[in-house]
């Protein structure tokens, strides 16, 4: 489920040893975040570049 309320999301995939990026969906944005320094620098991408990037990122089933 994709939430478009601000709120922040970590990865179902994401391991045990806490390397991993949280993300934050709002209107026309996404947000990411490194989970192990939240309150440190966020980067924020127009929401049709995150699609690109995961499309050209995501494995191949």
């Amino acid at each position: 489920m994709v939430r478009s309320d601000g709120s922040w999301r970590t990865s179902s995939r994401s391991g045990s040893e806490g390397n991993c990026v949280e993300v934050a969906w709002s209107p026309g944005a996404v947000r990411v975040r490194d989970s192990k320094d939240r309150p440190g620098p966020v980067l924020t991408f127009a929401e049709p570049a995150w699609q690109a990037f995961v499309r050209t990122t995501r494995p191949e089933s």
